[in-house]
């Protein structure tokens, strides 16, 4: 209760020492400051405890101001970059469709994502995961990067891996749903004939570094992921598809030092010969208007 800045469904129906099945009627009824997050439940402890002491919710404005955090996918160049530029953004990477759900509930001033359009078009990337449901916000969805895509084995690819059709039988790491990576891996199975419960899945990895870790110590015979961390990291690779990362960004945000930091940042010779180092991506069209609000 002391440092948690988010408490549970569990811990607020102990708080206020009712069931929780009466405390889901509050929620229903907007009568109990929340937020949900990955499909849970979570109540802001700060927001909790004034409604507690006055029956009141904060004040609107308070209560919506977003916070100084780039939420959604795990880019290992953004993270990098957001780290040197000193711009002062907070990371919660935990997934594409996750980061849109704390972007909806002003967690965060940007989200990273890279969603396949598996259902009409698996050409398209991100503009029909955020046009409908973002639409009357004041957002923009700019690209970050084009990145390629694959399967990261061991090095030398011992299996003879060449495809997903190669993996039933052999152990396989990984993402969490909702990532986007998982979304393009399970279209990728289904383009084969197959589905995610013919495989050996070893492991479930939250990052793409957790996906490396895997790899490299032997729990995972394959694992999705991208290139530049798989050749980084000495493994073998096996390219899939390119897909595009782009980031979704309040536009107030953007005008804002934080933000405009990290953009500068990416004009500077440090950052593009980085960007360099990164096998597998492009970042030519960095900044690029790809959708608008």
């Amino acid at each position: 209760m002391d440092t948690t800045e988010f408490l549970t469904t569990k811990e607020v129906a102990e708080l206020l020492r009712i069931k929780e099945r009466k405390l889901y009627d509050l929620v229903s009824a907007q009568e109990i400051p929340c937020v949900k997050a990955t499909g849970k439940l979570l109540f802001p402890k700060a927001e909790l405890l004034h409604w507690i002491r006055t029956g009141e919710f904060l004040s609107e404005s308070k209560s919506t101001a977003r916070l100084n955090v780039l939420a959604g996918s795990h880019d290992p160049l953004l993270e990098w970059a957001i780290r040197e530029s000193g711009c002062g953004l907070a990371m919660q990477f935990d997934g594409s469709l996750s980061g849109l759900d704390v972007f909806e509930n002003h967690g965060a001033v940007a989200t990273g994502l890279h969603v396949l359009n598996v259902n009409t078009n698996p050409t398209a990337w991100n503009t029909h995961a955020v046009q409908t449901r973002f639409a009357t916000s004041n957002v923009v969805l700019v690209h970050w990067a084009m990145r390629q895509q694959g399967l990261i084995v061991p090095h030398g690819n011992p299996k003879q891996i060449n495809s997903v059709a190669n993996l039933p039988a052999l152990k396989i790491a990984t993402r969490q749903a909702g990532a986007g990576g998982m979304i393009l891996f399970e279209h990728l199975l289904h383009t084969h004939g197959l589905d995610l419960a013919a495989l050996n899945v070893s492991e479930t990895c939250r990052t793409e570094n957790d996906t490396i870790a895997a790899v490299a110590s032997g729990k995972a015979d394959a694992a999705p992921g991208l290139q530049a961390l798989a050749l980084q990291f000495g493994l073998g690779f096996v390219p899939t598809q390119q897909e595009n990362f782009d980031l979704m960004v309040c536009r107030k945000a953007w005008f804002e030092p934080p933000f405009q930091t990290l953009i500068q940042f990416t004009n500077s010779s440090e950052f593009k010969k980085k960007a360099q180092q990164f096998e597998g991506y492009n970042t030519t069209a960095l900044g690029t208007v790809v959708w608008n609000s």
